[in-house]
Parts: C-alpha cells; sequence; structure tokens
C-alpha cells in the first residue's frame, strides 16, 4: 500500500510538470517535459540514493567497526520487520541523520559522528527508528522525487522566461502567470509533504521504541545543536532528508511557510500527546 502511494504521487507530480511543460512550450514543451521527467525520475530512482552518500562522505560501517549502533539498527529492524539497512557514518560534528534508498532491499541510515557523541543510546535508539520508519513508508523516495520536480519545475519556469513563450497562444497571459506561480506553488507541495512525513516518522518511532520521550530529548538536543553549528556540505536539495533541517540557524524570511520540517516545538508536542 505504501508503495502504490510512493507511486501516486510520482506520477501525479510527473503530470503536473508536463502540463506546465504544454502550457509553456505547446506539444513540444510537453514531450520535452514528458523526457525530461521520465529522465530525472529514473536517476532518482535508482542513483539519488548513492549521490547524496557520496555528497556527504558517508563511511560504510558493519559489526565490526560500529558493533553499538549496528546492534541498535538490527535491533529495531526485527520490530519493524525490515531488512536491515547499509549503515553509514558521515564525519561532520552537527548531530543528524538520514535515510535514503529507493526500497526495503536498498535502503540505507547514515548518522553523523556528532550525534553518536552527543546522544544517549536511548536516543540513538529514536532517531534510528525515526529513520526506519521513513523507510517503511517510503518516505525517502518521496522526498527525493518531490524535489526533483520541484527543481525541474523551477527550470522550467525559468526557460519560458527567458525564451519569452509563444505570444500567438490565447493563454499567453496565462502562461506568464503560471510561470511565476507553479514554481511557488511546486515548492509549497515538496515542503508541505516533507513537514507531514517527519510527523509520521516520529509517530512511528514513538510506537517502535514504546518511548516517545526518548525521541523529545533527542529532538531537543538536535534542534540545540543545529542553531550552533552548521553541516558544511549541506544544502536545500538535500534538507529534507534529515530528522533536523541542517538550516536551523540561519536566519531565512518567512522560514516557517518554507521550511522542509514542522517546528521542533510541534513536533515534541505531538508527541507528549502519544503518552497519553
Amino acid at each position: 500500500m505504501e508503495k502504490l502511494k510512493t507511486y501516486a504521487l510520482m506520477t501525479g507530480l510527473t503530470l503536473i510538470f508536463i502540463w506546465f511543460g504544454g502550457m509553456v512550450g505547446g506539444q513540444t514543451g510537453m514531450i520535452l517535459a514528458f523526457l525530461i521527467a521520465a529522465g530525472m525520475n529514473f536517476y532518482a530512482y535508482y542513483y539519488s540514493d548513492q549521490q547524496v552518500l557520496k555528497h556527504y562522505h558517508a563511511v560504510p560501517v558493519d559489526h565490526n567497526s560500529a558493533s553499538g549502533l549496528y546492534n541498535i539498527v538490527f535491533r529495531l529492524t526485527q520490530k519493524a520487520n525490515l531488512p536491515m539497512p547499509a549503515i553509514y557514518i558521515i564525519p561532520e560534528q552537527q548531530p543528524n541523520a538520514f535515510a535514503t534508498g529507493r526500497d526495503y532491499e536498498h535502503a540505507a541510515v547514515a548518522v553523523t559522528e556528532g550525534l553518536l557523541d552527543l546522544m544517549s543510546e536511548e536516543e540513538v535508539e529514536a532517531v534510528i527508528a525515526h529513520e526506519l520508519s521513513h523507510i517503511k513508508h517510503y518516505d525517502m523516495l518521496i522526498g527525493t522525487v518531490t524535489a526533483t520536480i520541484a527543481g525541474a519545475i523551477a527550470m522550467l519556469a525559468n526557460f519560458g522566461m527567458i525564451f519569452g513563450g509563444d505570444r500567438d497562444r490565447p493563454n499567453f497571459i496565462v502562461m506568464i502567470a503560471l510561470m511565476f506561480i507553479m514554481p511557488l506553488a511546486a515548492s509549497l507541495i515538496q515542503m508541505a509533504v516533507s513537514r507531514n512525513r517527519e510527523f509520521l516518522a516520529d509517530e512511528g518511532a514513538a510506537l517502535m521504541t514504546g518511548h516517545p520521550q526518548w525521541l523529545q530529548s533527542a529532538l531537543k538536543k538536535l534542534d540545540n545543536y543545529a542553531r550552533r553549528t552548521v553541516l558544511p556540505e549541506a544544502d536545500p536539495q538535500t534538507a529534507h532528508m534529515f530528522i533536523i533541517n541542517p538550516f536551523t540557524g540561519k536566519d531565512i524570511s518567512m522560514k516557517e511557510l518554507f521550511s522542509t520540517h514542522p517546528s521542533t516545538e510541534d513536533r515534541i508536542a505531538r508527541l507528549e500527546a502519544l503518552k497519553q
């Protein structure tokens, strides 16, 4: 069921992109948008996981090199009825973590050295449970595809504004308006999907560990450190993947509207409600 939902969202976003391509460039634009979308979705599905792990210089580890972390992941995958994912450690001091991969058999969990140094074993377990919940619901693929399509729509809009479109078409004014509206709408869809998935992963982690307070404590620490430290390799295209937005400490205008994550306060409050 979760895989079906994922493919439905991918298809819907792709159709929006193709339709927008038709508005910008007519039939030729629609065909071009279809080819671009097909290529981008293919790449995102098969190669985005390795690209992001390479981008953050993630180092693969196993039971011999990181037995404590490995044992936590193994124990939680048994609870969640998931295959064992690949495990990586990112050599950075900002405490953070993310999951990636296209399906259960090609999943990976990555944590920073800073997270392992800062967190107690219970807090590490809560963070890992959060990431495994993302894997269980195919969130990493959804996040990658929504970010890819949002970026493609923005690129197509810029292309249309540069070349001006077809002024002989009766919907020229509508097309110009869409060039401004569509990138904003695509970004808002991306942010809304990401924020909702974070809430669901928090709930999944609380159920998996049976201790919502572990994740509450971890989120407080993660948010506090994210406001004071920077993840050097972080970029907006992958920010949605992390358990805490790596740009939390930056003063970004309209931050709440365009944030890929709900506020830490809201997440902690929802976890508190699970205790009742």
